[in-house]
């Protein structure tokens, strides 16, 4: 099934965290970016499929700043042909050293519609970008400029990000603590089984909360505990 409004709403709800568990479940045990954290929590979850952007190292004869005034620059294109509703995910080599984009980009990409972005390298401007109004991911602020150690050498291409593949069109969810990316062809599936998980851990963090012991709750082991749960649904709605 295509990636549609119902399986981004599902996502919208739930936890990076309940999603890793559905991934480990079928076999998916690495698909948490790796030392990517939000810029600011903005009280909802990213959700969007992936546009790439793949950096390499820079070569000084190839990376001046005259390379910015060509309207081709892979960095400039990627922006400007993102699709709305889409994460943009840089590749930058998990080196912070020298910023993957800086606020007057990321703002443009917000404008244009933009579902998020997420870099494993760092932003400058950072503090203006966690003001914006675009969920943003990156390991730390970073003020020079890309073309000191990146060359942004293609778009929407496969890359690694963070130690995970990411395949154009994957699903990318971004929380308050990470950023998971989901196979396309399976994100309905685990979409829909997140949601029902995540009532799940509702129900046992009331339960838990009221004294109630997770031997046998949770993981729900007991018939008891599952025949409260489904009365819990019914007044709760879920």
């Amino acid at each position: 099934m295509a990636f549609n409004d119902e399986i981004r709403d599902r996502l919208m709800g739930v936890s990076v965290a309940t999603l890793a568990t559905a991934l480990f479940k079928r076999g998916l045990r690495n698909q948490v970016i790796q030392d990517v954290r939000p810029l600011a929590d903005r009280g909802r979850n990213m959700v969007g499929p992936a546009f790439t952007l793949r950096y390499m190292p820079a070569r000084e004869d190839r990376n001046q700043l005259s390379q910015f005034r060509n309207p081709d620059h892979p960095q400039r294109k990627a922006i400007e042909t993102c699709p709305p509703g889409h994460v943009l995910v840089m590749d930058s080599r998990k080196d912070a050293r020298a910023a993957s984009a800086g606020d007057i980009l990321i703002t443009r990409l917000m404008v244009r519609g933009g579902a998020g972005v997420v870099s494993d390298g760092g932003f400058r401007d950072a503090a203006t970008i966690a003001g914006l109004d675009i969920p943003a991911y990156h390991s730390r602020p970073s003020s020079p400029t890309n073309l000191t150690l990146h060359e942004a050498i293609d778009i929407d291409v496969p890359i690694g990000c963070g130690d995970v593949a990411v395949f154009p069109g994957d699903i990318v969810v971004g929380d308050a603590d990470n950023v998971i990316v989901i196979p396309a062809h399976l994100a309905d599936e685990v979409s829909a089984e997140a949601v029902e998980m995540t009532a799940y851990e509702d129900f046992v963090v009331e339960e838990v909360r009221a004294g109630a012991t997770i031997i046998g709750l949770y993981p729900a082991t007991r018939d008891e505990n599952l025949a409260r749960f489904e009365e819990w649904r019914k007044a709760n709605g879920r």
